[in-house]
């Protein structure tokens, strides 16, 4: 990767913006610091050099020299600047040449200027001053240089310097390195993304063991990835299981009819020839509108059908339609259906679901045998349950019973074409009811209506 690219990527700007925050944050709490911290040294310094004032000026000329000596030799930094004058201006005691000629001497503390004469030039100070006119004609000056405020300005300068650069550099370094990570897991993914595009649907993106939004993402794209994967399988079977499906009936068509060219003789042989082509040829059409209307319910073109039902009218609708069928077969078919909900659906549809249900359930349950139809109330949930006594349907078979065009080895010898079941899973999935399977001996489905809020 190019140092410009590096630099304009958006992890990178990302972190710089960050460290330049920061930088701000924390120079503002360094001024922030330091300037309540300058103000707290310069108030207490005037109120040490007022109480002083307070204290030298009540005392005797000859203590107020004294105590000026002691305070000049107490002071080993030499940041006490103190004088007492005579009435014509001349110096008695202290360290100050002459009082600072902008100096009031109204007993209020000043910042004022000084020269502070040492072993080379005079040196200008800037001090807090106090300055008193006494009552025999004398002044008394006593001033602070707060030297605190510089020394507290060298060590923020210090601590910035020694504290935020390598902050700074630390801030940049996480954002290079960040950047580098994020350029590393783009770089691969976009390389599994072209496997993918080329073909090879069983790859998947990069998943780290951490929570962060690109694994989360990732998972995610997986979990799609992987239903596209199936989609394309159950395709790709599908179109096989129509060619083979298609096949035999065409097939049966086609041999009918040169049959019928090479050896029929009469009309009424002819017309056996047509029949039993045309019902080959029906059959091939049952399948593809069988597989337009899965498709037509799966892309949910009916959810816009919804309505209210009363599901122990339909209930009974089905019940009056497959007895006739039942009783010729020597089944009991019953129905309890009192506690029945209303649910919001499509009828037709609903209609076409139950009826393949029972009518599936009749059609392998042997004579003699039963069929119920059950509707009772569940844990948070309406359920209707269709049970038979006939070959029931396998542990294996749960899923597969399912698919389309699946045919068990105890359902090859029965008439249908496989889609049934198929065309039940698509309409309650479309209103988003439960689907469930008991395998056993006999056969128990049943759809779960969430109750209706």
């Amino acid at each position: 990767m190019y140092l410009s690219e590096f630099m304009s990527s958006s992890t990178f700007r990302a972190a710089a913006i960050a460290a330049v925050g920061l930088c701000g944050i924390v120079l503002v709490l360094f001024g922030f610091i330091y300037w309540k911290t300058d103000q707290f040294l310069v108030t207490r310094s005037d109120s040490v050099i007022a109480l002083q004032m307070e204290t030298v000026s009540a005392l005797p000329t000859d203590r107020k020299i004294e105590a000026l000596r002691q305070q000049i030799s107490q002071d080993p930094r030499g940041v006490q600047f103190v004088g007492l004058f005579g009435a014509d201006g001349s110096r008695l005691a202290g360290n100050l040449e002459r009082p600072p000629a902008t100096l009031r001497l109204d007993s209020t503390v000043q910042t004022v200027e000084i020269r502070r004469h040492g072993a080379g030039e005079p040196e200008r100070l800037t001090v807090q001053a106090i300055g008193r006119q006494l009552s025999d004609g004398e002044v008394l000056v006593i001033s602070r240089y707060v030297d605190e405020a510089m020394q507290l300005s060298r060590a923020v300068g210090e601590a910035l310097t020694l504290g935020l650069l390598p902050a700074l550099l630390l801030c940049l370094a996480l954002g290079a390195l960040l950047s580098l990570r994020s350029e590393r897991r783009i770089a691969e993914v976009s390389e599994r993304v072209q496997r993918i595009v080329a073909g090879s649907f069983h790859e998947r993106l990069p998943v780290d063991r951490g929570r962060d939004p690109f694994t989360q993402l990732a998972r995610v794209v997986n979990a799609m990835l992987g239903e596209i994967e199936a989609l394309i399988h159950t395709i790709a079977g599908v179109g096989n299981d129509i060619a083979h499906d298609l096949r035999t009936p065409l097939t049966r068509a086609r041999l009918a009819l040169e049959r019928g060219r090479d050896n029929a003789n009469t009309l009424a042989e002819l017309q056996s020839v047509a029949d039993k082509a045309i019902a080959s040829i029906d059959q091939s059409l049952a399948i593809a509108a069988a597989l337009l209307r899965l498709a037509e319910i799966e892309n949910s073109r009916r959810s816009t059908g919804f309505g209210t039902i009363a599901l122990a009218e339909l209930l009974q609708e089905v019940r009056d339609l497959y007895a006739p069928i039942a009783e010729d077969k020597g089944i009991t078919l019953v129905a309890d259906i009192v506690h029945a909900p209303m649910i919001e659906g499509d009828r037709d549809l609903l209609m076409e679901a139950i009826a393949n249900l029972v009518d599936n359930a009749i059609k392998y349950t042997p004579q003699g045998g039963r069929v119920e139809i059950v509707a009772v109330a569940g844990d948070g949930e309406s359920v209707l349950r269709i049970t038979d006594t006939g070959v029931g349907i396998g542990e294996h078979d749960r899923s597969a019973v399912l698919r389309r065009f699946y045919r068990s080895d105890a359902s090859r010898g029965t008439p249908g074409l496989g889609l049934g079941l198929n065309l039940v899973a698509a309409i309650t999935k479309l209103h988003g009811f439960r689907l469930t399977i008991f395998p056993g001996a006999g056969c128990v489905i049943e759809i779960g209506f969430p109750e209706r809020s």
